[in-house]
């Protein structure tokens, strides 16, 4: 009989985190239809947004008049709903940070709450700069570099003199005014450009969680900056394959992802550096540092 008062003294919080679980999904789920469907009402000012960087690229390149196109009729009405829920989501973020914090808090300690609050708030913060820099520097670059690549005939007729031009001795009629050739024309569609610049802002803004994960496992005892400084050349290996998975088929957005990523990876060993030498302190101040006899290595009693 003892047994099972403690069988059901055992359940009863149990029962009381999946309440509190289930509670806190309520809230998270909500917050993200709420934010998706306001997502969705100024969709067409978001997707104006997310396309202009093609569309200066296409007027730098002499398109006075950029047009896109969808070739379905349900394609558009899907594509702002592609947008109402990635909007939506980042929108409702802090929402569901929050819930996910008062579900984790109660079980943390005190020093625990103090050192996982400030990552939890730097993830969103490098997730935007990351996103921004995508935005506004990498997606028109390479949005300028696809489209000016693209138009080959001006690029020769720049290099090769009389290049694409009519002899004068030609004899010039209204079908014949055309050169020989395909004339390939960029008609872009609207979901296809959508997701390429989505793709590129979310694999900065994940990206750039580089410093936040790496540190937590440092704080956590996972990761070490010596260890980390000595992976080095696995490392690079790792952030270009990862570049390459993330990032269009391009070496030049692989490249700048690359560039900005691997600072971040030293930033990373820095800051663990840092905590290192903080909880040696804190350690000696204590006196539970103990130093090897060769005085190369250290370990904690």
């Amino acid at each position: 009989m003892s047994s099972r008062n403690e069988i059901d003294d055992s359940s009863a919080p149990l029962v009381e985190h999946l309440a509190e679980l289930r509670n806190r999904l309520i809230w998270s789920v909500g917050a993200f239809l709420v934010a998706m469907v306001l997502c969705f009402i100024v969709a067409e000012p978001i997707l104006d947004f997310m396309l202009a960087p093609i569309e200066e690229a296409m007027r730098a390149l002499g398109n006075p008049n950029p047009v896109m196109q969808y070739t379905a009729p349900q394609e558009y009405f899907f594509t702002l709903m592609h947008i109402a829920m990635v909007g939506g989501l980042m929108l409702s973020f802090p929402v569901i940070a929050y819930q996910l914090w008062r579900f984790v808090a109660p079980g943390l300690y005190r020093s625990e709450k103090q050192a996982f609050l400030p990552f939890l708030i730097a993830s969103p913060v490098l997730f935007i700069i990351g996103a921004a820099f995508a935005h506004f520097i990498v997606t028109p670059m390479a949005m300028q570099f696809f489209l000016g690549y693209a138009d080959s005939a001006s690029i020769l007729t720049a290099l090769i003199p009389g290049f694409g031009e009519v002899p004068g001795d030609a004899v010039v009629t209204a079908p014949a005014a055309a050169s020989k050739g395909i004339d390939i024309v960029f008609q872009g569609k609207v979901n296809e450009t959508l997701d390429i610049s989505l793709k590129l802002i979310l694999a900065f803004g994940l990206c750039f969680q580089l410093p936040v994960l790496l540190t937590l496992m440092g704080k956590a005892g996972l990761a070490s900056s010596a260890g980390l400084a000595g992976m080095r050349r696995y490392a690079i290996v790792v952030i270009l394959f990862v570049a390459a998975l993330v990032t269009p088929p391009d070496i030049m957005s692989q490249l700048i992802l690359f560039a900005c990523i691997y600072p971040l990876y030293e930033v990373s060993i820095f800051l663990i550096k840092r905590i290192e030498k903080r909880r040696e302190a804190e350690l000696r101040a204590e006196g539970l540092w103990v130093e090897d006899t060769d005085g190369d290595t250290e370990t904690k009693a």
